[in-house]
């Protein structure tokens, strides 16, 4: 099987269903950017500090393509193929290690600079796809139906993110730079 298909030349996919959009379509826009973030997160996994957590990150990534698949998949028609799904225990999860990794870093007092080492701020990236995602989700469901646990999930996983930064600038022992407004 080749890679191309040429199907995509003038500007449209096929959702899953057989629907076809354009590429600047908000469900491909959506889909595409949770895309993105899953490149992101695999940087993020590839960083040494990051040894101990690959298993987790890699399970974030597993649900990504879960959330990209649903996203893709046209919701007006009757889907035959089996697709993933999403858990409520997914998003629980992220909770739970929220809870421990900000029990391993000082108390927040101030809002922090994305920063301080270069594997923290590829964290930092990928915690703002994260959010931009969450924000073109939202935007898609305003138009058509978006499962509501695919948004509390992006929000708890850009949250994951930001702990996940603060405890790897921990490890990293490197500077937590917060921001000290100029007034």
């Amino acid at each position: 099987m080749k890679i191309y298909t040429k199907t995509g030349d003038k500007g449209t996919t096929a959702l899953i269903g057989g629907t076809r959009v354009a590429k600047s379509h908000l469900r491909i826009e959506a889909y595409g950017t949770v895309d993105e973030l899953n490149s992101y997160v695999g940087l993020v996994r590839d960083q040494e500090v990051n040894n101990d957590r690959a298993s987790i990150l890699k399970e974030i990534q597993d649900r990504l393509f879960t959330i990209g698949a649903t996203l893709a998949t046209d919701p007006g028609k009757d889907v035959k193929m089996a697709t993933p799904d999403l858990h409520e225990e997914d998003v629980q999860l992220l909770e739970q290690e929220i809870d421990i990794m900000m029990a391993e870093v000082p108390p927040l007092r101030a809002f922090v600079l994305p920063g301080g080492h270069q594997s923290v701020s590829f964290c930092h990236v990928a915690r703002c796809v994260c959010r931009r995602a969450e924000r073109i989700v939202i935007h898609l469901q305003e138009e058509s139906f978006v499962e509501d646990l695919v948004i509390k999930y992006l929000n708890r996983l850009s949250d994951y993110l930001f702990a996940l930064c603060r405890l790897m600038t921990h490890e990293l022992r490197a500077e937590e730079v917060t921001w000290k407004p100029r007034l």
